[in-house]
């Protein structure tokens, strides 16, 4: 029988695969939804997500079906698309995984890291401190996401990895209103994990990120029963009909 085995010289370019249009415009919509630009409950008008983005209508609404999908955002029957607003219970929930995924994660690194990831922390955190005192809302949460994936990159477990990656986008989204409040408090509790991973101490380091974690949901709470996301009327869509001569 002539053998099924592909010749061990053969070799052959790996054929690329550009990104579909539909899913760069969700990752941008996602993005604004992320960062509040388009905030929860606004409705969504395709036409003008279109003009924003420089697209047709069809990859808008096939991104708003992906997002649909995933609870960014909410399709309502004969009234459109709107940002989805998370509920207490959800925010919570998430908030709660977060904090004993990464307190874990936390643990890991101070067992497994070295001095080139210690320097990653430090300098991160300094980004943040910078973002703090310019008052760089955007700069914080970003600073705050890297620093939390790069300790659980270095824990050295990519099972981890995976899930913490799963739940950061929400995390970012949950985080953006709370950033300012949490300020020079929140990178004073990251410099204090940070010196807990440099000494090796896998429990203090476990027990710090807890802590951090648990603020963090407690002051996101806390800010949102002060000041609630405001409900927005849903506006119905009437459907548009062609318009035609009188007598017609």
């Amino acid at each position: 029988m002539p053998s099924t085995e592909l010749p061990q010289q053969m070799s052959a370019r790996r054929i690329d695969r550009p990104v579909p249009l539909r899913e760069r415009v969700y990752q941008a919509m996602q993005e604004l939804i992320i960062s509040r630009q388009l905030a929860p409950g606004q409705h969504l008008v395709e036409s003008e997500l279109a003009e924003m983005l420089g697209v047709s209508r069809q990859p808008i609404r096939e991104a708003l079906q992906l997002l649909n999908s995933e609870g960014w955002v909410d399709l309502r029957p004969g009234y459109g698309a709107f940002v989805h607003a998370p509920t207490e219970a959800e925010v919570d929930q998430l908030l709660v995984v977060r904090a004993a995924l990464e307190a874990e994660s936390a643990r890991l690194a101070a067992l497994n890291t070295d001095a080139e990831g210690v320097a990653r922390l430090r300098k991160l955190c300094a980004q943040g401190e910078a973002a703090v005192a310019s008052d760089d809302i955007d700069g914080m949460v970003a600073a705050n996401a890297e620093l939390h994936r790069c300790v659980t990159e270095l824990s050295a477990n990519q099972v981890l990895l995976d899930m913490v990656s799963q739940v950061d986008r929400r995390v970012r989204w949950y985080y953006t209103p709370i950033a300012r409040h949490r300020g020079h408090q929140s990178w004073q509790e990251h410099a204090r994990l940070i010196d807990a991973i440099e000494a090796g101490d896998a429990d203090a380091a476990a027990r710090t990120m807890r802590e951090h974690t648990e603020r963090t949901r407690q002051s996101y709470l806390e800010q949102r029963r002060e000041n609630p996301e405001p409900e927005v009327a849903p506006v119905q869509v009437r459907s548009r009909r062609r318009r035609t001569a009188p007598g017609v």
